[in-house]
């Protein structure tokens, strides 16, 4: 089993060794938890893709300090990173650019792009700022399940395949990292996470009618965006706000056992999974929320659909790729 830690100097140090002989950590963000490990090393790239059991060709998100190191990993910049980068950073975006040639394959999934992000949690910087080096950090999770949102999650997915995790407490967003492709002169969004198309418009100035992109979108560049994810071993179902509670009370008339994660009361036989107030207190506790139905055993788990406005957008896109 990994070896928790807390987050003070030793363990800061004891992770720094880890990274440096080039194993991986797990390291808090903001977002969720991440499997990290020194992003412009291939041979400890490949240990996050061998131990999640990643596709190949899934990029994963490089992790950097602070906003001015971006020139170690990207080739060039724009005006629409360098706006996005000052509004968000350090924050939970991710921005798709043209890799730097320091950047080997194997951490960009076989593309010429860089996914890059500057994470906003404590515990991640000083980690990068005591390594002194870019970090890949995906989901420290086995690919396709819920992504972890404490340092027992991940300790519990990987076992002894991960020497230490640094413990920073529950992740105060909850989900992914809004991903961005900012090679043009509008955002086009890869994955909706926590900073909303709105939020977005806000800086660049595109009509509120409008969507953040006008052109094509390739998912391509984007990590986590082609393959099924966040899924529970239990099955999901999706109902409106209005029906959810039913739904729920009519699957146990068939005799399964059914969990709710809903904003109202739970119905006499169900199991009660989470009680939420809205969107972004369901993004916070989802994962940990799909993780609490499989240790209860339901059979289905009834999840209330929230409004797709901000973060409920990506609330959504994650309910919708569990369901799968």
């Amino acid at each position: 089993m990994a070896e928790v830690l807390r987050p003070d100097a030793a363990g800061i140090a004891a992770a720094v060794r880890v990274l440096r002989r080039g194993d991986v950590v797990g390291l808090p963000t903001e977002t969720v938890y991440g499997l990290a490990a020194d992003a412009l090393e291939p041979a400890a790239v490949r240990r996050i893709f061998a131990i999640k059991g990643r596709p190949a060709d899934n990029p994963l998100i490089v992790h950097l300090h602070t906003a001015q190191e971006l020139e170690r990993v990207v080739a060039t910049t724009t005006p629409l990173a360098r706006a996005l980068a000052t509004s968000f950073w350090p924050g939970p975006l991710t921005l798709v650019l043209d890799a730097g040639d320091a950047v080997p394959a194997v951490t960009t999934g076989g593309l010429r792009t860089v996914a890059v992000r500057v994470p906003d949690h404590p515990v991640a910087a000083a980690l990068l700022a005591a390594v002194d080096r870019p970090l890949a950090a995906p989901s420290a999770n086995r690919s396709g399940r819920p992504s972890p949102t404490t340092a027992q999650h991940v300790a519990t997915d990987l076992g002894d395949d991960v020497e230490v995790v640094l413990d920073g407490g529950p992740c105060p967003v909850g989900v992914e990292s809004t991903v961005v492709d900012a090679r043009g002169d509008q955002p086009v969004v890869l994955r909706e996470g926590s900073i909303s198309r709105e939020d977005l418009r806000s800086v660049v100035g595109i009509p509120s009618g409008m969507g953040a992109t006008r052109r094509p979108v390739d998912l391509t560049a984007s990590p986590g965006s082609r393959y099924r994810h966040y899924a529970p071993t239990c099955a999901l179902e999706i109902v409106a706000p209005e029906g959810a509670a039913a739904r729920a009370a009519e699957l146990v008339d068939t005799g399964a056992r059914v969990g709710l994660v809903a904003s109202g009361p739970v119905p006499a036989g169900v199991h009660g999974v989470l009680r939420f107030v809205d969107a972004p207190e369901l993004a916070r506790l989802l994962y940990a929320a799909l993780r609490d139905a499989e240790l209860a055993e339901v059979d289905i788990l009834v999840v209330e659909s929230v409004p797709e406005v901000g973060v409920g957008r990506a609330v959504m896109d994650r309910l919708r790729r569990a369901a799968e």
